[in-house]
């Protein structure tokens, strides 16, 4: 069933536990997503990033993702994933997306708020849930800038009045991750992300999470975490799955067959994903 992110999120905050956000690219990604949504019974979110709609545009993934969040038998939210800018999320909710995030963490304090509140002003009376950024997730995040030398984490105080005055609808917060492959094992600091919960009561998100230890991403959901996105992990999965099709069958040629082991890599990932979250029968 086609819905916002307003309510799972929420009820993922009250019941402390966290909703999957996996980035889609393609068909393929849709299916096996909501397959492994439906065999876990779990709501989930379904995202694109800025890059990924200009492979396509957002019509396309609206489309696809909201047929079949409609024949779902669980609560699916599409959203867009680092909207990189005022038009960008508007164009969004006009395609039929049902939750936005607006990025504009690279821009000084003041900036970002005015932007994410103009956003919020918009989506609010059309009950559109808006998600921001304060503080930096590192790396390279979709065909962005790569984000390197400065400090990665929120500050409490500066969280506080940022959604204060925006009225955002969730919070995602630099507390160590950084989007992209990591080349170390990365580190949530725990410590700041209880700070920014003690002092923020919307659902606060955790982005770059492919690659994260598993009891990493579990102690955070403890600490206040209820949205988790993930990304870079369904792209290797579903490459290793055709890899080792073409591998065994290099004249394959019907992309039917090489996609399903594709898609049956990242519907694997997901439920593996949906169980870590703890929102399996939470549909």
């Amino acid at each position: 069933m086609l819905t916002t992110s307003t309510q799972m999120l929420l009820d993922a905050q009250a019941g402390h536990y966290a909703v999957g956000a996996f980035n889609v690219e393609s068909l393929e990604f849709v299916m096996a997503v909501i397959r492994a949504a439906e065999q876990k019974k779990s709501p989930v979110i379904m995202q694109t990033t800025p890059g990924t709609v200009k492979y396509a545009n957002l019509r396309y993934f609206a489309a696809m993702c909201r047929v079949a969040a409609e024949e779902a038998s669980v609560p699916v939210a599409i959203h867009l994933d680092h909207g990189d800018g005022f038009d960008r999320c508007i164009q969004a909710m006009h395609a039929g997306y049902t939750s936005v995030m607006i990025d504009g963490s690279a821009l000084p304090f003041e900036d970002n708020i005015a932007l994410t509140a103009s956003v919020t002003k918009v989506a609010q009376p059309i009950d559109i849930p808006v998600e921001a950024e304060l503080g930096r997730v590192g790396g390279k995040e979709d065909d962005g800038p790569n984000v390197t030398g400065q400090s990665p984490y929120t500050d409490p105080d500066e969280a506080q009045e940022f959604v204060s005055r925006t009225k955002c609808s969730s919070l995602a917060v630099g507390v160590g991750t950084a989007h992209g492959v990591y080349h170390d094992t990365p580190h949530i600091q725990q410590d700041v992300l209880k700070a920014i919960r003690e002092r923020v009561d919307v659902p606060l998100v955790l982005h770059g999470t492919s690659g994260v230890p598993d009891e990493q991403v579990v102690e955070a959901v403890k600490n206040g975490v209820c949205k988790v996105n993930y990304a870079t992990e369904l792209r290797q999965a579903y490459t290793r799955g055709v890899k080792g099709f073409m591998d065994q069958n290099p004249d394959a040629f019907d992309p039917k067959k090489y996609a399903a082991p594709g898609m049956d890599e990242i519907a694997a990932l997901v439920a593996s994903h949906i169980d870590m979250l703890g929102s399996a029968n939470k549909a």
